[in-house]
């Protein structure tokens, strides 16, 4: 074999050990960016959703037929519904534990005379929705169902329960992932609330 046959082989060689070793590399880069996110500390709920600062992209979703609120029927949310309102949309459903936790929250949210509180109800089933809110109070003004979330696609939705406050033009101002709890109310929706009207609560 002459020199430069030689040097042929051992540079195809090279090339297939580069290129079996190419998608380990990219696997251990992958590998270490999850895990330091994973260990950085950062808690989910304090991620800024890039929708904020943009319009809020509602959709016209079917009512929760049924649904109560007063003794009045609860109508379905559409496009129309917080149009001039500044708005707590909050996606929810009756399987999951946190939101069953935050209802009291909502509930109380929901006699905040400066919001409107509506529920977009996820991946969910009707008869079960009816009863959780049977049994735990209704504190929307409107609701929407969403079962194949395409609704919670639009809104960057990162799993429930999930808040946007809304203002009366229809851009997004505030998100919380995760339940609401004394400091995220606090430090989070009381001030954009506050924020949004140009005063401090009373």
């Amino acid at each position: 074999m002459s020199k430069s046959e030689g040097n042929a082989a051992g540079g195809g060689t090279r090339m297939r050990i580069v290129l079996a070793a190419l998608p380990l590399a990219v696997f251990i880069a992958l590998a270490l960016i999850f895990w330091t996110q994973l260990n950085s500390g950062r808690d989910i709920s304090e991620i800024p959703s890039a929708l904020i600062g943009t319009k809020a992209p509602w959709r016209d979703l079917d009512p929760l037929a049924g649904a109560t609120k007063d003794g009045a029927p609860v109508p379905a949310l559409t496009t129309q519904t917080a149009r001039g309102k500044l708005t707590l949309v909050n996606f929810w459903a009756s399987w999951c534990v946190p939101c069953r936790q935050e209802h009291p929250v909502i509930l109380q949210l929901s006699k905040d005379p400066r919001i409107t509180v509506v529920g977009v109800n996820y991946k969910d089933g009707a008869e079960n929705a009816l009863r959780f809110l049977g049994e735990l109070g209704n504190p929307f003004s409107a609701i929407g169902l969403d079962p194949a979330g395409r609704m919670a696609i639009d809104w960057g939705v990162y799993g429930i329960p999930e808040s946007y406050l809304v203002g009366p033009d229809g851009t997004i101002l505030y998100k919380r992932v995760g339940p609401f709890d004394d400091k995220s109310l606090k430090e989070g929706l009381y001030p954009a609330i506050e924020k949004a009207l140009g005063k401090p609560a009373a």
